[in-house]
């Protein structure tokens, strides 16, 4: 009996054994909360097709960054950011709807991303840039990652009210003398940030989830945005620690692990919201005398 537990127990702390896993553990729980706290307004928003939009616009920045050996994070929010001016320049210009505008942004910026990949000499790892890879991040890049979210958090925290009175109702923000354009051009900056900032962690393809899927908890759980938030928070630094400490055990991709876990949650909130949960309108609708 004792040697079961001694072995479970050694099962347990083994990967604090080693300090890239430590160090990606936290980094990734950086990264959660990050995105967790831009989750809120991005799904108050419903901008996830733009998120997955930038987030696919800076392969090419990635590339070239390599190529120029400059920090990737300089590439990426330069084009990141570009692709939002360039949806928000076509969108204006022409009668095309905006996710149509998106689509073909996204694409655009994707497919010259690729082409960049297979043209210029380097040593990158397109399955890093796709899926992440925070097992093996650098030091470099660590400081890069936490740049990037610390001046998201910074600038949520100072246009907090402003941002949310933006996401919710851009008119009222606009008569009241709120300047609405600098409060979309300022969502989509810390938006490219942000994915900048998750990168290594969860890649292109992945990082979407990041973004999305933890607001959406919160929105499930509450009507008031401050709960909204703290249940956002708690579930993406929840998946993060408990994805990057489950992939070294199973060894698996880092980030889809996390993105598996966060959305065994989502699917658990779903059913089982207090609210607004399947189980919750099921009993509502059973309890309902029929007329």
């Amino acid at each position: 009996m004792n040697s079961i537990i001694v072995n479970i127990w050694h099962w347990l702390v083994e990967p604090f054994q080693y300090a890239f896993l430590i160090r990606a553990i936290w980094v990734s729980a950086f990264v959660g909360l990050v995105c967790a706290v831009l989750s809120c307004y991005i799904t108050l928003k419903g901008w996830s097709l733009m998120g997955d939009a930038i987030s696919h616009a800076v392969v090419p920045g990635v590339v070239l960054a390599y190529a120029l050996n400059i920090p990737f994070a300089i590439g990426a929010f330069t084009f990141g950011f570009g692709a939002t001016v360039a949806i928000g320049y076509v969108k204006s210009k022409t009668r095309l709807k905006e996710d149509a505008v998106i689509g073909i942004v996204f694409t655009g910026f994707f497919a010259l991303g690729l082409v960049l990949v297979t043209k210029i000499p380097s040593n990158i790892d397109l399955f890093h840039i796709l899926f992440g890879n925070v097992l093996g991040i650098s030091q470099q890049d660590i400081i890069q990652t936490l740049i990037a979210g610390s001046i998201t958090l910074v600038v949520i925290l100072l246009r907090r009210k402003d941002l949310l009175l933006f996401c919710f109702d851009p008119n009222h923000a606009k008569a009241i003398g709120l300047r609405t354009q600098v409060m979309y051009y300022t969502l989509l900056s810390i938006l490219a940030l942000t994915i900048v900032a998750a990168l290594q962690t969860a890649g292109i393809i992945l990082v979407i989830s990041m973004l999305v899927t933890p607001g959406s908890i919160g929105y499930l759980l509450s009507d008031r945005f401050d709960h909204m938030l703290w249940y956002s928070v708690t579930s993406s630094v929840l998946s993060c620690v408990l994805g990057t400490y489950l992939s070294y055990h199973f060894d698996v991709s880092t980030g889809g692990m996390i993105v598996v876990i966060l959305t065994i949650l989502f699917v658990v909130t779903m059913v089982c919201a207090p609210k607004y949960g399947i189980l919750a309108q099921e009993l509502r609708r059973l309890s309902t005398p029929n007329p």
